[in-house]
């Protein structure tokens, strides 16, 4: 087993604390960060957004009925619509589309920790053939919220953590989370990074932009580069002659007709 065989995924911290903690980095791939930090901007602001949450707004959720005490469990599920921007500059989520939520909650010491699932139908593009594409995502996600009175503790606890690993935290306010950061961090890492329509897709004619998945037996006749030149001065000549042979005619007709 590896040095990271007892990791799990708990959000985009974990992953940037796997890369400082456990692997050099160099050895994660970049693409796990860089969705990370394309989708991380609301989570920035979050401790502005707990301050106004609405108990309305469909990606904010209620923890008066689970209480808080330690191993206190509630489940719940709820249909949503997507939130704007939802996925990569590729394939995403279409706004106001339905994404179902199916949500644990667990009263804990600190805060809450939420596990949950969001399933979408997701668009794009295949990047080889540029042709629209479907498919069904599911993003798997955990993630804890804080007690407001319990954040003193946390801070001390992870005195050695990364500043950036401290942007990271989120909140409970008035008994209220606000799910939509996790849901963006979730969905941009379960989202392909080179979506493509079919595994084995030819993609398009470099020569013509035809999809060659339309025209299997397209092609062009290859054209030594060696023989170019002379292939064009063929052309040069055999116009030449054809001139040549259209004055010919031409000086025939004027002989007959004197």
């Amino acid at each position: 087993m590896g040095p990271g065989a007892d990791w799990a995924y708990r959000g985009p911290s974990s992953i940037l604390a796997l890369r400082s903690r456990v692997y050099p980095r160099f050895l994660l791939p970049e693409f796990c960060t860089a969705g990370i930090r394309a989708a991380r901007e609301p989570r920035r602001k979050q401790e502005a957004i707990n301050a106004r949450l609405d108990h309305r707004s469909p990606l904010v959720f209620d923890t008066r009925e689970l209480g808080r005490r330690p191993g206190a469990l509630k489940r719940v599920s709820r249909s949503v619509e997507a939130p704007r921007d939802l996925g990569n500059e590729v394939i995403g989520v279409p706004d106001g589309t339905p994404v179902e939520l199916d949500l644990r909650l667990e009263s804990v010491m600190d805060g809450v920790l939420v596990t949950g699932t969001g399933r979408a139908t997701v668009k794009g593009e295949c990047v080889r053939c540029l042709e629209p594409l479907e498919r069904e995502l599911d993003a798997d996600f955990q993630e804890m919220f804080t007690y407001p009175d319990a954040d003193a503790r946390v801070r001390e606890a992870d005195a050695g953590d990364d500043a950036e690993d401290e942007e990271d935290t989120l909140f409970v306010e008035d008994d209220l989370f606000d799910l939509e950061p996790v849901l963006r961090d979730a969905v941009v890492l379960a989202l392909p990074m080179q979506p493509v329509c079919q595994d084995d897709c030819p993609g398009l004619c470099s020569d013509c932009g035809v999809r060659l998945a339309d025209d299997p037996d397209h092609h062009h006749d290859a054209v030594d580069i060696r023989w170019a030149a002379l292939q064009g001065l063929a052309g040069t000549v055999k116009d030449g002659e054809k001139d040549n042979m259209g004055g010919a005619e031409a000086g025939v007709d004027e002989k007959q007709e004197k």
